[in-house]
């Protein structure tokens, strides 16, 4: 089994990630290795990745991957974007009601949104990244329990319902870290052949 350190301290990421990658990568915390987290002070999502995947890999020496990734809201021109972990305090509640706050008044047929995750792999030998997408829309209150994040916001355009009412496995088929995960996995594949 190869091991790969995956940096995030998202519980919720962690299983994702976990998930999808199946039996054949053991995936460990980079909270196993360090608690120092890097500053993200990239100007995209690829950016940040790549921060994160390389200090992972500084910290513990072996193969490691990071992601990036959020909600980016046309009518708000691509916010919150890179700083949706960052978009208020309070945890993933107050982010939800300010988002909400600021999409009042927009109507319906404005409100698209994209979920962009973008992963980048290190080790000692190259890096690369990879870069997912959904589409959809917000809604206008949280709706279902699943998921995390602003899972119950976004209504996915794939799916024909929302994050938050979808299961684990709908979800993965179809979110913005489920296909960045698969490309990962296919470059894998092929580097682990």
């Amino acid at each position: 089994m190869i091991k790969l350190v995956v940096a995030t301290h998202n519980k919720g990421k962690l299983k994702e990630f976990g998930d999808m990658l199946g039996s054949r990568y053991s995936i460990l915390p980079v909270s196993d290795f360090t608690d120092v987290e890097p500053e993200e002070n990239g100007h995209s999502f690829e950016e940040n990745a790549r921060i994160k995947a390389r200090a992972a890999f500084e910290a513990s020496g072996l193969p490691s991957f990071g992601d990036d990734s959020g909600l980016c809201v046309d009518a708000l021109g691509g916010a919150p974007g890179i700083y949706s972990a960052r978009y208020a305090e309070g945890g993933a509640k107050a982010r939800n009601l300010k988002l909400l706050g600021e999409m009042t008044a927009v109507p319906d047929d404005m409100r698209t949104a994209r979920f962009v995750c973008c992963i980048a792999y290190c080790d000692n030998e190259c890096e690369f990244t990879v870069r997912g997408e959904c589409c959809g829309h917000i809604l206008r209150e949280e709706t279902g329990e699943n998921g995390f994040g602003y899972d119950p916001l976004f209504f996915s355009d794939d799916l024909g319902k929302p994050f938050g009412m979808a299961t684990a496995e709908e979800k993965d088929a179809v979110s913005h870290r489920g296909r960045a995960v698969k490309l990962l996995a296919a470059a894998l594949d092929k580097m682990y052949a």
